[in-house]
């Protein structure tokens, strides 16, 4: 069985991750969707429980996409779901160098998991969880 991880806060899901989702449950036999409970360089509209009962709601017409809260280092987490793919979706080329170096360091801690990298769909690009967040919040 091939699985995926899809980590991200989530905060909120946007459109943009829902095409990833999507697009990697046709590519994967099994995609967890991972939620990081913290992270100390975001401040969250939503806890992590919301999080995921929104991804649950809006994924479960996919048979193989599971969701789970994960408080870990990501590789970590990969590697207790058994995972040897991690995937990271990028909106612009601004997206790439802060995936790259994470990629990079998640290489040398776990040199068995691979990431990879998918392009958001090009309708898609533009939006962001925190542009998403502040157009609420106006």
């Amino acid at each position: 069985m091939n699985k995926a991880i899809y980590p991200g806060s989530f905060d909120p899901i946007t459109f943009g991750h829902l095409d990833i989702i999507e697009r990697c449950s046709k590519i994967y036999d099994k995609l967890i969707v991972g939620v990081i409970k913290e992270n100390n360089n975001k401040k969250f509209l939503f806890d992590e429980f919301q999080r995921k009962e929104m991804i649950e709601t809006l994924v479960s017409r996919f048979s193989n996409v599971e969701v789970k809260v994960f408080d870990s280092l990501l590789v970590d987490f990969a590697v207790k779901e058994n995972s040897k793919i991690i995937i990271r979706g990028l909106r612009a080329v601004s997206d790439f160098e802060y995936e790259f170096q994470m990629a990079g360091m998640n290489a040398k801690l776990e040199p068995n998991i691979e990431t990879i990298f998918l392009m958001a769909s090009e309708s898609l690009q533009l939006t962001s969880a925190r542009f998403v967040k502040e157009v609420a919040y106006h």
